[in-house]
């Protein structure tokens, strides 16, 4: 695929790998759509970034577990741009919750947490779904999780989510050929401030020492690695269809988490 004038609408891209990956898809040459739901200075600033590099960006306020803002946002883009060649879906959310404390999830933190990392990436593949066969040639990357394959993050709740996430590319990618190519990407322990907070710092810089000295490669994902490997599939992964790609430097290759 050629990506330069390309248009791509990526979800959840005020901060965080979402932003990451307006940032390169703008170096190469390509138009962003910067979704936001709360952050507008973030979106901003992305969007700013991206300008700086020669290409249009639009930023949109959408919250894509409503189906009703995932039709405005893939609206907004064609009203703009008149086409859309690539969905990045983003956009997630979590609750911190220890596996071992079953209490700590009700049946409504499910519900909330599927609506962003399931039910959303859903309803903008629908919402996009013409816009994107009619492009001939077209992406849409799903930000699942390591979570999704080992059952390990932060709540079982969000481990759920992306597992179904990952089946949910696999049907996507049946049906939406030969003009739509679905994957995902499984990021493994990503560094930066999200995760952090999440974690406590404490906590947060332990794990991040277990996992480089547990992975082959001595280092841990972070917004921007990530971002590249969403790159390599839109340039590089036009015959890769209901693939799942894991980025984590290779610390699944050590069961125990320590590198002999």
């Amino acid at each position: 695929m050629q990506i330069k004038n390309a248009v791509a609408l990526i979800t959840g891209s005020s901060s965080g790998i979402g932003a990451a990956t307006a940032r390169l898809f703008a170096e190469y040459g390509c138009n962003v759509v910067i979704n936001y739901s709360r952050n507008e200075a973030g979106a901003q600033k992305v969007a700013d970034d991206c300008r700086a590099l020669g290409v249009e960006a639009l930023v949109v306020q959408a919250d894509v577990s409503r189906d009703e803002d995932c039709q405005a946002l893939v609206q907004a883009t064609l009203d703009q741009f008149g086409r859309l060649n690539i969905l990045v879906n983003n956009a997630g959310t979590t609750l911190f919750c220890a596996h071992e404390n079953l209490d700590g999830l009700s049946a409504d933190d499910f519900l909330n947490i599927y609506r962003v990392n399931t039910v959303g990436p859903y309803q903008m593949v629908r919402a996009a779904e013409k816009a994107l066969r009619d492009s001939g040639v077209a992406h849409v990357v799903n930000m699942a999780s390591i979570a999704g394959l080992a059952g390990v993050g932060s709540s079982i709740a969000y481990a759920a989510s992306k597992g179904a996430l990952l089946t949910m590319t696999k049907s996507l990618a049946r049906v939406m050929g030969p003009q739509v190519r679905v994957n995902a990407i499984c990021p493994g322990f990503v560094q930066g401030e999200w995760l952090a907070q999440g974690l406590g710092q404490e906590r947060y810089d332990a794990l991040l020492e277990q996992t480089k000295r547990g992975a082959a490669l001595n280092d841990a994902a972070s917004p921007e690695t990530v971002a590249q490997a969403v790159l390599g599939l839109v340039i590089g992964g036009d015959l890769s269809t209901g693939e799942a790609l894991l980025v984590d430097g290779g610390s699944h290759l050590n069961a125990s988490g320590v590198k002999r």
